[in-house]
C-alpha cells in the first residue's frame, strides 16, 4: 500500500515551481500529485485531489495564500508556506508558529521541512487548525493588540497565549524564557531577538538586551535604572535605553 505523502505545489514562478517539483520527486516519502499557479487553480486542485501536504506560495498573481485558506471550510492538510519577502505575511505566520521557507529556496532547509512533516505525521493537524486561525486573525493587522494570540513552539508542545498573558521575556543562552501572568514559565528554543521583532513595540519594551517587558505590567521606573513590575520583579535598564524607556512610559495610553 502506498503511504507516500500526497503533495501539491502552489507557486506562480516557473523556475521556483520546477525546482520544488524536482526536489519532491527525489523524496521517497512524498508523491507529487499536482501543481497550481493561481488561487482559482488551487481551489479546484485541492478539492479534487485531497492532498496531505501543500507547499504554498504566499503571493500569487490573482491573490494570496490567505485567499485560498479563507475559502476552505476545513483544512485537512499540512502546509509549508513559501515567500520572497520577510514582511507582514511572515509575521502572521510566525504568530501561528507555522512552517515557512524564504526564497531563494535552500535545498537543505526544504529537506528539513519535509522531514519534519514525515516525523509529525497526521498527529498535529488539530493543532494546525488553531495555528491557522491565529494566522488569519493576524494577516489583516498592522499592529497587534493585547487580545491577539500567539503560538509558542516548545520541544514538547504548542502553547497558545494571549499577548496580555506575557509579563516579560528573558534571554538565556540562546533560549527565551516567557514569564506568564498565572506564574508559569515557558522556555522556547529561539533567541530573544526573534520575539523582539515579532511582538508589537506598542506593548513590549526592550529595556535591556536580555529582557522584553509587557508595558501592561510596569509598576514604576526608578531613575536609578530599574523597571519594577507589578509582581515586584525588577528589570534592569541599560544606560543607553533610559531615554527610550522614559519616552515610551510617558506615552502609555
Amino acid at each position: 500500500m502506498n503511504t507516500a505523502i500526497r503533495t501539491l505545489i502552489i507557486e506562480d514562478e516557473p523556475a521556483v515551481r520546477k525546482e520544488i517539483e524536482w526536489l519532491i520527486k527525489q523524496e521517497k516519502d512524498f508523491n507529487l500529485i499536482g501543481s497550481a499557479t493561481t488561487v482559482e487553480e488551487s481551489m479546484v486542485l485541492i478539492k479534487s485531489t485531497n492532498p496531505d501536504l501543500i507547499l504554498m506560495d504566499i503571493q500569487l498573481t490573482d491573490g494570496t495564500a490567505f485567499d485560498i485558506l479563507n475559502q476552505l471550510s476545513e483544512i485537512s492538510f499540512k502546509i509549508i508556506f513559501i515567500t520572497a519577502f520577510n514582511n507582514f505575511a511572515v509575521k502572521a505566520i510566525k504568530y501561528g508558529a507555522l512552517d515557512y521557507l524564504l526564497k531563494p529556496l535552500d535545498d537543505v532547509e526544504l529537506k528539513a521541512a519535509l522531514n519534519k512533516i514525515v516525523d509529525d505525521g497526521a498527529n498535529s493537524l488539530a493543532q494546525q487548525q488553531e495555528q491557522i486561525a491565529i494566522l488569519k486573525s493576524q494577516s489583516g493587522k498592522t499592529e497587534s493588540d493585547l487580545d491577539s494570540r500567539i503560538v509558542l513552539h516548545t520541544l514538547e508542545y504548542l502553547q497558545v497565549l494571549q499577548l496580555r498573558e506575557i509579563i516579560y521575556c528573558q534571554s538565556e543562552s540562546g533560549y527565551t524564557n516567557f514569564f506568564l501572568s498565572e506564574g508559569r514559565r515557558i522556555i522556547i528554543s529561539k533567541p530573544l531577538k526573534f520575539y523582539d521583532e515579532l511582538l508589537p513595540e506598542k506593548w513590549f519594551l526592550r529595556p535591556h538586551q536580555s529582557f522584553l517587558v509587557n508595558i501592561l505590567y510596569v509598576d514604576k521606573f526608578l531613575k536609578s535604572g530599574t523597571i519594577v513590575l507589578k509582581n515586584k520583579t525588577e528589570i534592569p535598564v541599560s544606560g543607553r535605553r533610559k531615554d527610550y524607556i522614559l519616552q515610551h512610559i510617558n506615552h502609555i495610553e
